[in-house]
């Protein structure tokens, strides 16, 4: 793979940080540089996507439906983990971009905030080796200890990002999850939103056609049965208050339940790129522009979805000179150095933990 843009050293203060990030879409790693003192962003570095081998795809998702059930210490787990961790490691020497800091997000298994766990995988004392940098990890697990959601984290940075655009203003992000943070003329407020590309993803691999929906293919071709899109709509989350998260997993049932297995696969596929437009519906106040980013943005189908759901300006992180591709692993580069510099990396607005909180741990090398 080859890197995506080129190195900005920033000024007094600024750290180069690596982001890594692995999302709930279970497609790669997104590696990128930073330039930030975790407060303010004096540039960027070069980024880049390792997709994962299908073989490493199929056992990850593969744990996902497991993770309840497992111990970090669980010969499949730790495999998974070395694996990933190389991947990893990987994707640092091909970015080929000297930084200060790795700030690793890994794999989500897990996120149930409810009952105090969310579990990431990923080996940050073996990267911080095979890297010779810190490696900031752990970014989650002490926001849910002091009864936070644990997610979404990128509100900090998109408000950074987006310091000098016009409020009202929603970013939304399209990843397996959905999260989106308004940013509002007297604050933000932030929230796991639905579903994202991970029910669309799962579809369309279960009919053995694809790993994602890719450019709209099969929901562009559909019909949306609205019968089972209201069933989908009817679940309790949207009811709950925010600040609120979702496990990768969490619509599961709802998606058996709905009868989505019913349709076709271009029906269903349409129904699902709706799902996702409809959750994003019931977001309240609604901004007047909404910035997408993530793999869903690439999605023809889910944009067409989105701007007839919301009747505002829906248009992808690229329209103000965003990398939507890189986004998430600029923020953890970004979370990474406010980590070390002792900044919260969440607040009550956007995990609806008590106080402002920081967060992350740092392997180092030796």
């Amino acid at each position: 793979m080859t890197a995506r843009g080129a190195a900005w050293s920033g000024g007094a203060g600024m750290r180069r940080v690596i982001g890594l990030m692995s999302g709930t879409s279970l497609d790669g790693v997104d590696a990128a540089g930073i330039v930030t003192d975790g407060a303010r962003i004096a540039g960027f570095g070069p980024a880049l996507t390792l997709p994962y081998p299908a073989g490493l795809r199929a056992e990850l998702r593969a744990l996902l439906t497991m993770a309840g059930e497992l111990v970090p210490d669980d010969a499949r787990v730790r495999a998974a983990a070395a694996w990933l961790t190389e991947l990893h490691a990987r994707a640092v020497a091909r970015l080929d971009w000297s930084a200060d800091l790795i700030g690793l997000h890994g794999q989500t298994l897990l996120h149930r905030p409810d009952q105090g766990r969310t579990w990431q995988i990923g080996d940050a004392a073996a990267l911080a080796r095979a890297t010779g940098l810190g490696v900031v990890h752990d970014f989650r697990t002490n926001d849910v200890a002091a009864g936070g959601q644990g997610a979404p984290l990128a509100p900090l940075y998109h408000a950074a990002l987006a310091a000098a655009l016009p409020r009202p203003l929603a970013v939304l992000n399209l990843g397996g999850v959905a999260n989106v943070t308004l940013l509002l003329a007297d604050g933000m407020r932030a929230a796991d939103i639905g579903p994202g590309n991970g029910p669309l993803d799962d579809w369309v691999a279960r009919h053995g056609a694809d790993v994602c929906d890719r450019d709209g293919r099969f929901s562009t071709a559909g019909r949306v049965d609205e019968a089972v899109l209201g069933r989908l709509l009817d679940d309790p989350f949207f009811e709950r208050a925010w600040p609120k998260s979702l496990d990768r997993l969490d619509f599961s049932r709802r998606l058996d339940t709905s009868g989505l297995a019913e349709l076709s696969l271009e029906d269903g596929a349409a129904t699902l790129a709706a799902f996702v437009a409809g959750a994003a519906a019931r977001v309240s106040p609604r901004p007047g522009r909404w910035l997408v980013t993530g793999g869903g943005r690439h999605n023809p189908s889910l944009m067409r979805a989105l701007r007839q759901a919301l009747g505002v300006v829906v248009e992808a992180v690229e329209a103000v000179g965003w990398d939507g591709d890189a986004l998430e692993a600029q923020c953890f580069g970004f979370l990474a150095a406010r980590s070390v510099a002792g900044l919260p990396l969440s607040l009550p607005e956007t995990t609806g933990v008590a106080r402002p909180m920081p967060g992350g741990r740092v392997a180092h090398p030796e």
